[in-house]
């Protein structure tokens, strides 16, 4: 059955991503960067998705400095959440301007089936959160965003992202943390962590769910999602690592085809019309009309 016709879960997805925050064990959410990258995430068991600002702005060929627009993340929102119907958290940057973007921000993402927003504490041009010299937003202004996107949201959970740490410390990280939780966050996301002891500190004093990021090539060691859930975080992503993926294919992809002139000899490492037919449920939007004859599939020729 496509999303045309299903009948999708009528809790909201707030509400929804809420509830698997409350389960026992972490809540594991890959990047998504698109709404293929989703459903093969959603058929690999995953429960809920996260949507990185970083992995979209290169998608459009993009730095990572808080130049793309909320409605291109929020063309992505739509079309990842109608492929899987999965709650996605959506990385809202700082917010795309002061306290009235953040509220058209915090309506629009709930409008495009958004599940959360986590907005950070930087100042534009913003920066990924491991990369040097950020420049913060003073924490009576982030809490002001916070406070506008909890009196805005009718459902969308909000998760405040602090990078403090690495410019201030670890104390000036867990103070503005507990003032965002004041201002009505639901959760806090602490940026660029390095250590275990770190995140022990951070669940120690913060009564509320955290999430760790898992990126690549960054400056938190590698974690598991069960090591991240006996330090005491709720959450765990791995924001970019489908789109790294895909790069990484896409370039030894073109190598092939500019040496070679074929891509036969790289055909083991390209799904087949089939699978990727079956992935985005071809035959079921083909039953939809019955005007269109059913497809036969090529067989493979070597």
């Amino acid at each position: 059955m496509t999303w045309l016709v299903e009948n999708k879960d009528l809790t909201p997805p707030g509400e929804q991503m809420a509830a698997l925050w409350k389960r026992p064990e972490i809540l594991r959410m890959p990047g998504a960067h698109h709404a293929y990258a989703g459903i093969v995430a959603k058929r690999a068991g995953f429960k809920a998705l996260y949507l990185s600002g970083g992995a979209l702005s290169s998608m459009l060929g993009l730095p990572d400095l808080g130049i793309m627009t909320s409605e291109e993340v929020c063309f992505f929102v739509r079309s990842i959440y109608r492929a899987t119907g999965l709650p996605i958290l959506v990385d809202g940057d700082t917010g795309y301007g002061e306290v009235l973007n953040v509220v058209r921000l915090v309506r629009e993402l709930e409008d495009a089936g958004a599940a959360a927003v986590q907005i950070e504490d930087q100042i534009l041009p913003k920066k990924c959160g491991h990369l040097n010299d950020k420049k913060l937003a003073s924490p009576d202004d982030m809490a002001a965003k916070i406070a506008a996107a909890r009196r805005a949201r009718r459902h969308l959970r909000i998760i405040a992202r602090t990078d403090a740490v690495a410019q201030e410390g670890i104390d000036a990280g867990i103070k503005r943390a507990k003032l965002y939780l004041a201002a009505g966050a639901d959760a806090i996301f602490p940026e660029a962590l390095t250590t275990a002891e770190m995140y022990k500190r951070f669940a120690g004093e913060i009564d509320a769910p955290l999430l760790a990021n898992m990126t690549e090539f960054g400056r938190t060691p590698f974690f598991t999602a069960q090591q991240f859930q006996d330090l005491g975080f709720k959450i765990v992503i791995w924001p970019a690592t489908s789109l790294r993926a895909a790069s990484k294919t896409l370039h030894e992809l073109y190598d092939v085809l500019a040496r070679e002139g074929t891509v036969e000899s790289f055909l083991p490492r390209l799904s087949t019309r089939a699978e990727m037919y079956d992935v985005i449920r071809y035959a079921d939007y083909e039953a939809l009309d019955g005007s269109i004859a059913k497809s036969v599939v090529p067989p493979p020729i070597r």
